[in-house]
């Protein structure tokens, strides 16, 4: 009798626990926004290469190395959001429907020094220029990127930058990455649309 109240009250632990796992850890139906980032973890990103990550002030920091911090797990129609704060030489960049080293898919492009200023900060490389000349350095922006099907979108501080139809990639990860200068993200949360 002592063993079988053991085992109920263990299961009962369980299902508790269950209950009020963090948003991250439950799957998000579609429209309801999840935290990817909420200023304290990195515990749904795998890190990709030799980055170096830190949370300072709430925020993922990148200063040397080179690398991707990757979402654990796969998007196919989303919306996300995402703030980033980065240096004039910056060169950074957030994936979407990515492989899972963060790589192969869309890049949304924070690079405001980019030699060539086709697919400076604000453009989709290789698929789509900004429509608007954007400059990031400095100041604190927000990126909203959306993906429906081959429509894809990105606004950058309230201005629309992007607006494609491209059908190349489908579904896959959201990878933050980091190449040169003093990159900052905060923020950040998706929803599946």
């Amino acid at each position: 009798m002592k063993n079988r109240t053991i085992t109920i009250l263990a299961f009962v632990s369980i299902a508790f626990v269950a209950g009020f796992a963090s948003p991250a850890q439950q799957p998000a139906k579609a429209g309801e926004w999840v935290t990817l980032f909420d200023g304290k973890n990195l515990d749904n990103w795998n890190q990709v290469g030799s980055a170096k990550y830190k949370i300072d002030a709430g925020a993922i920091v990148a200063e040397s190395g080179n690398g991707t911090l990757v979402t654990k797990t796969s998007y196919r129609d989303f919306e996300l959001s995402a703030e980033f704060w980065a240096d004039e030489p910056a060169n950074s960049g957030i994936f979407f429907r990515a492989d899972p080293q963060g790589r192969m898919g869309y890049e949304v492009n924070i690079y405001d020094s980019r030699p060539d200023p086709q697919y400076a900060t604000g453009a989709i490389v290789n698929v789509a220029s900004p429509s608007t000349v954007m400059k990031a350095a400095g100041k604190w922006n927000t990126l909203v990127i959306q993906a429906q099907g081959p429509h894809l979108t990105v606004v950058m501080n309230g201005t629309k930058t992007v607006d494609v139809q491209n059908s190349e990639h489908a579904e896959g990860y959201i990878g933050l990455q980091y190449g040169t200068g003093v990159v900052k993200f905060r923020n950040i949360k998706v929803r599946r649309l």
